[in-house]
């Protein structure tokens, strides 16, 4: 009896585990009509079972034939250089580089349609040198609008006194902190730079309150930086040309930095002294409303980029639009916003020339102007 029990009970286990390995071998190599992926085993070890294809892949997928579009290519270095043809394979070398030569395209289409160009950059634009670029636009009556940052026409007029550094980006902050330096990214600002300006600054507001603010006269930030330029008068300064040429430079957040706080403590003597940002909003309405064609070429992000985008609502959104930034949109801020953002709020028309280029403007606004402003 027990020896009955034992063969059954082995009997049982074996076959078992036969049909184990048999529903195993089933489910990894049967597969199922739909899909045509084949495979075959009839128990011959030497079998050839064919590995099934990606569904990606399959001939039940019409693959778009994009013959239409242009192919990946770079430039050929093999050839004597050529900057025309350097630039112009930028529209074929993919990611940003592609942006950019789409952003000299649109730069283009609004010169030749002769837009009416609102120019923004943020205060580090002039801190680095990509303040002589800007110069040269103002100079040759590129723009017609300029908006900026505090730190934009401060450094500008600091500039002219003395130069900024290149420095690095990771010198500890307390070791250049004793020694009176201050730091914008990798370029160094030693404290005297501030110091001439300072004095500087004393005597050119005395001279806005007796022109203006004693004669009754408004000071907006547009009187003030063509006032500033003209008392800089110095060929290497944008506000110098800008005031000139008589391009407004308005800059809604001038109490934003070393002005401002000179400006409050020329305040503790006259403290009727007034600068009107109000008005300025004035001045660029009434550019953008007076415009036949609306353009932006914007360099960094911020309240410089909000500004102009906002004082184009007023005609429906600008037809031609250039951003230059790295700032990303994932924490919804104006800065990061793409085009498409900017659609939905009627600040850019849609269906018109428009690009973001994802770039340090140190690097691909110089190569834009190549393209544009400054071709050969």
């Amino acid at each position: 009896m027990t020896k009955t029990r034992r063969t059954t009970s082995t009997t049982m286990k074996k076959n078992k585990n036969e049909k184990l390995n048999t529903t195993t071998s089933e489910k990894k190599f049967t597969t199922t009509d739909d899909t045509k992926r084949r495979t075959t085993t009839d128990g011959n070890a030497n079998d050839r079972r064919a590995v099934p294809r990606h569904a990606q892949y399959s001939w039940l997928r019409n693959v778009a034939h994009l013959d239409h579009l242009p192919a990946i290519k770079g430039y050929d270095h093999e050839q004597a250089f050529n900057l025309t043809k350097f630039l112009e394979s930028l529209a074929t070398t993919g990611f940003q580089a592609a942006n950019l030569a789409k952003a000299i395209d649109v730069v283009n289409i609004m010169r030749r349609e002769k837009a009416f160009l609102f120019f923004g950059f943020t205060s580090n634009m002039i801190s680095s040198g990509l303040r002589e670029p800007i110069t040269y636009l103002a100079k040759r009556k590129h723009v017609d609008f300029i908006v900026t940052a505090a730190g934009g026409v401060e450094e500008d007029a600091i500039k002219c006194l003395k130069p900024f550094v290149v420095g690095e980006f990771d010198v500890p902050g307390e070791q250049l902190f004793e020694h009176g330096i201050n730091r914008t990214g990798n370029i160094f600002v030693p404290n005297d730079r501030f110091a001439y300006f300072d004095t500087f600054l004393r005597t050119f507001l005395e001279k806005l309150y007796e022109n203006y603010t004693l004669k009754g006269k408004v000071v907006n930030t547009a009187v003030f930086t063509k006032e500033l330029g003209l008392a800089l008068n110095d060929p290497s300064s944008f506000l110098f040309w800008a005031a000139k040429n008589n391009i407004p430079v308005v800059c809604p957040a001038l109490m934003d930095g070393s002005i401002g706080d000179l400006v409050h403590f020329f305040r503790q003597r006259h403290p009727d002294f007034v600068i009107d940002v109000a008005s300025d909003m004035d001045l660029a309405v009434k550019a953008a409303l007076h415009a036949e064609k609306s353009g932006a070429l914007i360099l960094g992000a911020g309240m410089v980029k909000h500004y102009i985008l906002n004082a184009n609502i007023f005609r429906e959104g600008l037809d031609y639009t250039v951003y230059i930034n790295t700032s990303q949109e994932y924490d919804g801020s104006d800065s990061g916003a793409r085009i498409e953002e900017a659609i939905t709020w009627g600040k850019v028309k849609a269906r018109t020339p428009a690009v973001k280029v994802h770039c340090d403007a140190t690097i691909a606004f110089p190569l834009l102007l190549l393209g544009t402003f400054a071709k050969p």
